[in-house]
């Protein structure tokens, strides 16, 4: 369950609700309902299938027990729209979302109406709020999750169609990398007091740590040119074995969507195929490429808890969904010698060295809800600070998202890190 939201006034709970569900919606307006039902891969999922599954959960959790008379749409939602909660029940396999021609992209709409209008009877309710919290950053995750998972549907079609024109990309002066320095000492990490977050940023502890550098912008596409040409991905020496044996197996040359056209870079992006900007921020790497390259880089990536150190005092800003961008962008103004690092929030989502597990004291919820974050606490590493396909309003310091090493397709960068 989040932490301590604080209840909004409830005229202004239903018009947060609304949009935040519009938002969705509004994501989908530019696609034919054949982009809607396609799926790419196992790890990724229909629009339709997110815009039914995100609606099922507050038809499950919150109308079904706590809505007297309300009426279920289709009881066989409930098997078709079920992620991952096996306390609820059987569900349909991930890897076969994409086969659901049915129900229609407009039966899933009209699902989203009937669950909307009886979701608004509950913003009143003092006792519902934190769940209700739960459910409108649960849509915003799956906001995230529809661009990414539609950015690699259309790079797999051949015509590499756009989601959205081109966007003017201005000429940038180039940033040398910096150093930010962070002294030794012990630091309160998670979250704590008013304001949602998720179970997994709590408790809040202490942790010590040593003295570090952090780099003041996140790595760029021009840096990973450098990485290729040097032989990045034919050097064993600088991969853990797990990698090496995915650059092998995989074929790995380069970050997931690039190619070469005509001996230069291009990658494929929302707006289509664009040449590698080199001074934006790389996107599309795994954990694995991001540790091999901190080893040639003779840096290392920072820990979770040096990452939240470093970022607690910065301003939410960033490049965010609202920006229109949906592609990193490059850094505009030289970070202040010494001062706060840039582009901590929103471009992309920093790997960092650390393990997704549990804080000291971590204990997850009671009941089916109880599965949304802490049984999957193995295997994966944690990453911070937001994309450019992440909403504002849905991200902080305290904020860990998690996949596992070698997950490209979303929005996955990195920082560079140093003892000092």
């Amino acid at each position: 369950m989040p932490s301590n939201p604080v209840p909004q006034p409830r005229d202004a709970r239903s018009q947060r609700y609304l949009a935040i569900r519009e938002a969705s919606r509004a994501l989908a307006a530019p696609l034919t309902a054949e982009d809607c039902a396609l799926q790419s891969m196992p790890d990724a999922s229909p629009v339709k299938w997110h815009l039914a599954h995100t609606t099922w959960f507050f038809e499950t959790f919150l109308l079904r027990p706590h809505a007297p008379g309300y009426r279920v749409f289709d009881a066989a939602y409930g098997f078709l729209y079920n992620s991952y909660y096996n306390a609820i029940g059987e569900r349909l396999p991930r890897p076969e979302r994409g086969l659901l021609s049915r129900p229609s992209l407009d039966e899933v709409l009209s699902y989203r109406q009937h669950v909307d209008a009886a979701m608004l009877s509950l913003q009143e309710r003092d006792d519902l709020f934190p769940l209700i919290e739960l459910g409108l950053h649960h849509e915003q995750q799956h906001q995230e999750l529809i661009l990414t998972d539609l950015k690699h549907l259309l790079s797999r079609n051949p015509l590499r169609p756009a989601y959205e024109k081109p966007w003017p990309l201005a000429q940038i002066e180039p940033r040398r990398r910096g150093w930010v320095p962070v002294a030794e000492g012990l630091h309160e990490i998670g979250h704590a007091g008013e304001g949602f977050a998720f179970d997994n940023e709590a408790p809040r502890h202490r942790v010590w740590l040593e003295a570090f550098k952090i780099a003041t912008h996140p790595v760029t596409h021009g840096d990973w040119i450098e990485f290729i040409e040097d032989g990045g991905y034919e050097r064993p020496e600088l991969w853990l074995s797990a990698g090496w044996d995915l650059v092998r197996t995989r074929g790995w040359q380069a970050p997931l969507y690039w190619e070469r056209r005509d001996g230069n870079w291009h990658t494929f992006t929302l707006h289509g195929m664009m040449p590698v900007d080199p001074l934006t921020p790389i996107c599309h790497v795994s954990f694995y490429e991001a540790e091999a390259f901190a080893r040639w880089a003779h840096e290392r990536l920072p820990s979770e808890f040096e990452w939240e150190v470093a970022a607690r005092e910065a301003p939410l800003e960033g490049n965010f969904v609202e920006s229109g961008a949906l592609h990193p962008l490059p850094l505009r103004k030289a970070p202040a010698r010494g001062g706060m690092p840039a582009q901590l929030f929103g471009d992309v989502w920093e790997w960092t060295r650390s393990d997704y597990g549990p804080y000291p004291g971590y204990r997850p919820a009671e009941g089916a809800v109880g599965e949304y974050n802490g049984k999957f606490m193995s295997g994966q590493y944690v990453l911070r600070g937001g994309s450019c396909a992440t909403p504002a309003s849905h991200i902080r310091a305290t904020y860990r998202n998690f996949f596992p090493p070698d997950a490209r397709w979303q929005f996955s960068g990195l920082r560079l890190a140093r003892d000092a």
